[in-house]
């Protein structure tokens, strides 16, 4: 797959069939249009192109700056789509020039100059332009004009990929991690940097790493205790984690972190990536440090029994 950032030096590309959207999760009901993409593009004897947007349109767009929070990040989304066997990804920043863009403009200017498509394939409530006032039918009746072939994505699985992303969405908010990773088709995963804690865990037998969120824009998990897989240095461990306030020590700040089985180095200042795998239990506080010591004994076991 190539990449492609700047938007005024794309290839020239080969009977290019394009589709856009945000593919943010690049869950099952995305990979359904990605494999129409794939089959449109063989049948074109072309290349597949999927445009994407960043930072989210609706940073720019929406009255409402926060609230943004997506299921990848942009590096995630990368990974991913790489891994569906699309031939290009362009990914166009996403300005208030660009937003501003009559409708006629963008099929215009944007997508015939830049990308003189073969086949576009986009969904019947498409919406795009200033103000969102070009849709399907003004891209349908253009196509004769510009040559091109517009293929709709059917109606029931655009629903299936507006429930999904709500479903995956909500369920990682309520730690259902096994909801979530049905319908992303994979495992939920986020990166986090270390950083120095109280380091409680250690004078207990359960040393943990602390992390921070390396994007804001990322989707967080909600309170809990997981098992999970870490990858430290391309190397993959067993582990589990806890997300939440800590009450058992009277913890005054929500904290993330990971108990890496059988791991002993330092790594501070390092970043790694968490799997998540299973939902154990839900945050509790114990009568001391030797009862939650028992406790992530146990949570330890199940977490070995899930992985």
């Amino acid at each position: 797959m190539q990449i492609h950032r700047d938007i005024n030096n794309l290839p020239r590309f080969t009977n290019a069939v394009i589709t856009i959207g945000t593919f943010d999760g690049v869950h099952l009901g995305h990979r359904q249009i990605i494999e129409n993409l794939i089959e449109e593009a063989a049948k074109a004897k072309g290349e597949s192109v999927i445009i994407t947007f960043h930072p989210h349109p609706r940073k720019v767009v929406s009255s409402v700056i926060t609230g943004v929070r997506l299921i990848n990040t942009l590096a995630e989304r990368i990974e991913l789509l790489e891994k569906t066997g699309i031939d290009h990804l362009v990914i166009v920043p996403f300005t208030d020039y660009f937003a501003s863009q009559t409708a006629e403009e963008y099929i215009q200017d944007f997508l015939v100059e830049k990308f003189k498509p073969h086949t576009i394939i986009i969904g019947y409530d498409h919406r795009f332009g200033k103000e969102r006032t070009g849709d399907y039918k003004l891209m349908e009746k253009k196509a004769s004009v510009y040559n091109y072939s517009l293929k709709e994505i059917p109606e029931h699985i655009l629903n299936t990929i507006k429930v999904s992303s709500t479903n995956i969405r909500n369920a990682i908010l309520q730690s259902n991690i096994d909801i979530a990773n049905k319908f992303l088709g994979y495992d939920f995963f986020f990166e986090g940097e270390v950083f120095h804690g109280d380091k409680i865990g250690r004078t207990i037998g359960y040393p943990t790493a602390n992390l921070k969120s390396t994007d804001e824009e990322k989707i967080a998990l909600g309170d809990g205790i997981y098992a999970v897989y870490t990858i430290v240095e391309g190397i993959t461990y067993k582990g589990m984690m806890s997300i939440g306030f800590r009450p058992t020590v009277n913890g005054k700040v929500r904290v993330t972190e990971v108990n890496i089985f059988d791991f002993s180095k330092e790594i501070y200042g390092q970043t790694i990536r968490v799997i998540v795998k299973k939902y154990l239990r839900s945050e509790v506080k114990f009568d001391g440090l030797e009862a939650l010591k028992s406790q992530l004994h146990k949570d330890k076991e199940d977490s070995v029994a899930c992985l």
